[in-house]
């Protein structure tokens, strides 16, 4: 019979178990509730854990336990597997990142506020206390919980030790050679797609997960599974212990991908694959919508230009495409000379505009006002071109980059004749653990007064993306600002590699003419 040890996360305690641990017994499994407590380092709570383990009798060597850590509950969940390598059959982590030697669980924490507060060495306080109710979403997505969810979870909450946050985790490699299943939350953001499209830059970290022993599952919620959907949750801890789950597939190319190809991760909707299957090449790779002319383009430092060939008869408007993100720093090919992008620059200079890419250093969810101060400087360079008329300049934004809108929305330069996005993120989701109040674009939108804006929405749509680009979409609609909305109701993230619909490309095209329009060129 699989013993589920389970490790409440930040702030919780068993209670926000109690309810997932019944579906557990109800279909025959026995659980066992760690109540951390408080402590004086995250040492002490990974005890906690142990003695639990210990506790769990079993024949010599038998692997029986199955240990789930919920958020910051993973450390001293993974801290005991470490110690307790013989009994744990698997670690299932649960919306959190997998951890790592010697990183303490301040790097995870949600709330960016208080993570660089603690990072700088503000501990005089000794704890951080529990939120109140209507705080709780600054620590997670709040999706799928009811008022009553939310009620216990206030009700229950206690402070946590801030030296179990700030004190590294100390690993000896043993708990790595353990299987291990991780429980993606869509309403944070974390989804099978997303984690796939993050493996398929090559990132060698996340190509770690490319084991047919690492499975995934992914639950349509918010970051409290065991209180929103506790008999799902139930059901997903069960089929992990049976080594069920999704595995992922490393794309042609990137770093881990061996010969034959090994589970990993592609983006864009690649279902799980067991090792040998064939490479996947990743989305943003992969054939454009449509053919676009084979304009060479000049390279620039880090921008390139696609210009048109009778562009030297007079100064042309120029469109610059900036691309998403986080994207890891060293991967390779980079940004702008993904497919995507080279043909998004060619569209545009087929069409008698100057087109330009950029790679603009997203590399982490905090270098949003890095990457931006590099936009700002190749849109200056931009300008700067005898080529390019620089009282007619667009941007159009992709994905990760969509906050990176707000600075412009903000500055309403006159030569800034409108915005457009595709498939935008338009604010940092709940997981991501940062969110600079400079790029929040609704919040400007709602004042009114911006450029223009030309919105491309996937239908099928990751919902915690989905509900960013809701949110804009609302507060443009209050302030009055000119938003114009074009829909690929057929449409993923990532649509121009992997959806190629009609209204995949009329979408594009009609996005195309209305930006031209604005530049005074339709």
């Amino acid at each position: 019979m699989t013993e589920f040890v389970l490790v409440p996360g930040l702030f919780t305690g068993p209670r926000a178990w109690r309810a997932a641990a019944e579906e557990l017994t109800a279909r025959g499994a026995r659980t066992h509730l760690v109540d951390l407590g408080p402590a004086a380092d995250l040492e002490e709570h990974i005890a906690r854990v142990v003695e639990s383990v210990d506790a769990i009798g079993a024949p010599e060597g038998e692997r029986d336990i199955v240990l789930v850590g919920h958020d910051y509950g993973l450390h001293p969940a993974v801290g005991a597997a470490d110690r307790r390598a013989d009994r744990v059959a698997r670690i299932v982590y649960v919306d959190t990142a997998p951890v790592r030697d010697g990183v303490p669980a301040l790097a995870a924490l949600a709330h960016q506020e208080v993570r660089e507060r603690l990072a700088a060495g503000d501990t005089t306080s000794g704890e951080l206390p529990p939120p109140a109710r209507e705080e709780w979403q600054r620590w997670g997505s709040t999706a799928g919980l009811s008022d009553a969810d939310l009620d216990l979870l206030t009700a229950s909450a206690a402070a946590q030790p801030v030296g179990t946050l700030t004190q590294p985790l100390r690993l000896t490699g043993a708990a790595e050679r353990l299987p291990s299943t991780g429980v993606l939350c869509a309403g944070s953001g974390a989804t099978l797609d997303t984690l796939r499209m993050l493996v398929s830059f090559g990132d060698p970290a996340l190509a770690a997960l490319a084991r047919p022993d690492i499975t995934f599952f992914e639950l349509p919620t918010g970051h409290w599974p065991m209180l929103s959907c506790p008999g799902d949750l139930a059901d997903v801890l069960l089929a992990a212990a049976a080594g069920e789950g999704d595995c992922l597939v490393v794309p042609e190319g990137a770093p881990g991908a061996g010969a034959g190809g090994v589970p990993g991760a592609a983006s864009g909707g690649v279902e799980g694959a067991a090792s040998g299957e064939t490479p996947v090449t990743p989305a943003y790779q992969r054939p454009f919508l449509f053919d676009v002319p084979p304009i060479v383009r000049e390279r620039r430092g880090a921008i390139d230009l696609y210009v048109p060939e009778d562009a030297a008869t007079a100064p042309r408007p120029a469109i610059v495409f900036v691309h998403g993100g986080p994207v890891p720093a060293g991967v390779e090919p980079t940004p702008r000379d993904w497919t995507t992008f080279v043909s998004y620059g060619r569209f545009a200079a087929g069409q008698g505009v100057v087109g330009v890419t950029l790679d603009h250093g997203l590399h982490e969810v905090s270098a949003y006002p890095t990457a931006a101060a590099h936009l700002a400087a190749a849109v200056a360079e931009v300008r700067a071109d005898p080529r390019v008329d620089a009282e007619r300049i667009a941007l159009w934004f992709f994905s990760g980059s969509g906050p990176m809108a707000a600075p412009w929305l903000r500055e309403q330069p006159s030569w800034l004749r409108c915005l457009a996005a595709c498939y935008p993120i338009m604010r940092p989701l709940p997981g991501w653990g940062a969110d600079d109040p400079r790029f929040r674009p609704a919040e400007v939108v709602a004042r009114g007064g911006t450029p223009p804006f030309v919105l491309v929405r996937a239908g099928l749509e990751a919902s915690a993306i989905a509900a960013t680009v809701a949110e804009f979409v609302t507060a443009a609609e209050a302030g009055g600002a000119p938003l114009e909305v074009l829909d690929v109701p057929d449409g993923h993230h990532g649509f121009e590699g992997l959806d190629h619909t009609e209204s995949a490309r009329m979408a594009v095209r009609e996005a195309m003419r209305r930006v031209l329009e604005h530049l005074g060129r339709g």
